[in-house]
Formats: C-alpha cells, sequence, structure tokens
C-alpha cells in the first residue's frame, strides 16, 4: 500500500464551505490516475473482500468506476453502476444520498432480490451515500456480502449506528490542511 499511503500524503486540500476535501486520483480522477496505483489498490481488494460467491459488483457513480472496472476485469464478476440519473427500467430502484457537500438521488438497475452483492466506493466520509446505497439494496433484497471502500475519511459517520460494517484500505483524517494516516491497513 506504499503507493496510496504516498500518494494521499501528497493530495492537495480544497476546502467546500467547512469540510476539508482532499483531492486524489482515486476519488477525483485528478491528479491522474497511475495504473501502478489502481492494480495495487484492486489487488488489495481482492485479498480483503468476500468475493467468493459475489454475483455483482456494485458502485455509485463516477469515482467507484474506474476501481470496480479493474476489480471486474481481474474477478470476471460483473458490475453494476448506481447512476445519478433515471432511466425509467423495469426494477429501477432509486436511492437518496447525501455527502459532505451535496444530496441527491440515486437509480439501482440491474440489482434483483437474492443477488449477491459487493459493493465498492472510493471513499467512506460522512457514510450518506453508502448508507443511502445499503438501504436500497435491502429494501430490494439483495444479500450484500460484503462492502469496501478504498478510502475512509476517520471521524463519525452515518453508518456508525447500523448493522453494516465497511471495509477499508487505509484510513485517514485530514487536519490542518493535510492528510494524516490514522490506519494503514484500515478496517477489517
Amino acid at each position: 500500500m506504499d503507493r496510496l499511503r504516498q500518494s494521499l500524503l501528497d493530495a492537495p486540500i480544497i476546502e467546500k464551505g467547512e469540510y476539508q476535501y482532499f483531492v486524489h486520483p482515486i476519488s477525483d480522477g485528478v491528479p491522474m490516475l497511475e495504473p501502478e496505483l489502481l492494480r495495487e489498490i484492486v489487488i488489495r481488494i481482492i485479498r480483503k473482500a468476500q468475493i467468493e460467491d459475489v454475483d455483482k459488483i456494485v458502485t455509485p457513480a463516477a469515482m467507484g468506476i474506474h476501481i470496480s472496472t479493474a476489480l471486474s476485469l481481474m474477478t470476471d464478476i460483473p458490475l453494476v453502476v448506481i447512476r445519478k440519473r433515471e432511466y425509467g427500467l423495469d426494477g429501477e430502484v432509486a436511492l437518496q444520498q447525501e455527502t459532505g457537500y451535496s444530496e441527491g438521488e440515486m437509480y439501482i438497475n440491474d440489482v434483483f432480490e437474492g443477488d449477491k452483492v459487493l459493493v465498492l466506493d472510493d471513499v467512506l466520509s460522512t457514510g450518506g451515500t453508502m448508507k443511502g446505497i445499503l438501504d436500497a439494496l435491502t429494501h430490494i433484497g439483495a444479500d450484500v456480502v460484503d462492502v469496501v471502500a478504498v478510502i475512509k475519511k476517520a471521524g463519525p459517520n452515518k453508518l456508525d449506528d447500523t448493522d453494516h460494517s465497511v471495509k477499508t484500505l487505509i484510513n485517514v483524517t485530514v487536519e490542518d490542511g493535510e492528510v494524516v494516516i490514522v490506519d494503514e491497513d484500515g478496517d477489517d
């Protein structure tokens, strides 16, 4: 995890209101994402996540897509992208997404009762997006086999008082305009 760790330590910090936000290739697509970093992350997800019985990888648009695509290619597990646009397809389910700086609806297609899914996202910060996704998947009747976020911004989040646990690859916080590594191994 040397590349991920170093890339986080080098990440610029911006402010969105009172929210300190690190800008990183995994969470923002800038600076440029080097293939070695993406490969390191996907190998670590394969080692950490329970993927043996997973039918589908489920990820929110937009910044979970590159990670989930790479994981899908390495594991041959199909990928479902939760979109911010409504398509009106049969079985489409809306969910409420709430982040530290925005809120809105997202839409799940192609996930059905009994599907065994791995939920994968780039960052767990406030937990608002992940909670909305997990609530919607529960409503659908999907079996959430595992949940992984590459980076966790340490601190309270909306999943703290739920039955959902999220595995992470690395946990960080932002202090005085810098990323600080809280746990290099993340949460199991």
